[in-house]
């Protein structure tokens, strides 16, 4: 997490937090002062994940029906689907296999999708794995479910890095008490 990463003043609801009491706007820097970090909004949170307010239990109680039910809906139409390919008459084997590749990639994704709640994924193992992971959709709406039960999917990995970028922030302007030009030189 940079110092700034171009994150939207007011996101998804939250208020504006980094607005000093200086008067300068969100982000600005006055003459050489190092603006503190931001947190980074999470999708359908914004920045509410930080102090748990502005409507963050709702949210969250939306975002485990909302994925419940998408993966309910999405469910319901893999079933049609199913009952497309056995009216075809395709046969015992390609029915197995369909069922085979849709539990596999939906394991897949949930696991993935899962490990990406707490570390930041590879790029390119994404880009190698997107169409496995849009196959297995299903997966990726259950383990959203599932994690938004606990927190804020992705809440957990957002705060480490804002905390370990405050952490950070303090440490480096915390030894800038003073001007070292206007050190006392010893005779």
């Amino acid at each position: 997490m940079s110092d700034e990463n171009g994150t939207p003043d007011n996101t998804a609801g939250s208020p504006d937090r980094a607005a000093g009491s200086s008067g300068l706007p969100a982000g600005s820097r006055a003459a050489g002062t190092p603006t503190a970090p931001r947190p980074e909004p999470l999708r359908f949170f914004g920045t509410t994940w930080v102090d748990h307010d502005h409507g963050y239990t709702p949210r969250r109680i939306g975002v485990a029906v909302g994925s419940l039910a998408a993966a309910v809906a999405s469910c319901l139409v893999l079933r049609f689907a199913y009952e497309g390919v056995a009216l075809a008459g395709t046969g015992g084997l390609v029915t197995a296999l369909l069922v085979v590749m849709f539990a596999v990639s939906s394991a897949l994704a949930f696991r993935h999708t899962w490990d990406g709640f707490t570390g930041r994924p590879d790029p390119d193992r994404q880009a190698s794995l997107r169409g496995l992971l849009a196959i297995g959709f299903v997966g990726s709406l259950l383990a959203y479910f599932f994690r938004s039960l606990t927190e804020a999917p992705g809440e957990k990995l957002h705060r480490a890095e804002y905390e370990a970028a405050r952490t950070e922030h303090e440490r480096r302007t915390a030894r800038r008490t003073r001007n070292p030009s206007k050190k006392r030189r010893r005779s």
